[in-house]
């Protein structure tokens, strides 16, 4: 099933956002919008068929958000992102209810929590 839901979360600097989200976590960027040079930035980024948007316009949201993805193995999703140099703010753990999760924050602050769900088969 296709994505239905595209999260929006807000950056405040398009470079050091890209930077990381790009470079660091191997999102792609399908396309940018600027209404005219200067002027905020708004892009829309895959990685592994999840999609989000970013957006340095203020008035679109807040920093401080957070994106829950679905992955296949979050520790191996973890130790590829370490081998890039990503700090997590948690190490992959499980939890309560039967996920293997880590938390990382962007360069704003956003929450991206990263999970495996083992009994239920999941492999978005």
């Amino acid at each position: 099933m296709p994505q239905s839901v595209i999260p929006q979360l807000r950056i405040t600097q398009a470079a050091r956002s890209l930077a990381f989200y790009v470079e660091q976590l191997g999102f792609v960027v399908d396309w940018q919008h600027q209404f005219e040079p200067g002027f905020p930035l708004f892009f829309q980024i895959t990685r592994n068929g999840q999609t989000l948007f970013l957006t340095e316009h203020a008035g679109d949201c807040e920093p401080g958000g957070a994106v829950y993805f679905h992955v296949p193995d979050a520790t191996a999703c973890h130790a590829a992102f370490a081998a890039r140099g990503v700090v997590a703010a948690t190490p992959p753990q499980h939890t309560p209810w039967g996920t293997v999760e880590f938390l990382l924050r962007d360069p704003d602050g956003n929450r991206l929590r990263f999970a495996t769900h083992p009994e239920s088969g999941d492999a978005a």
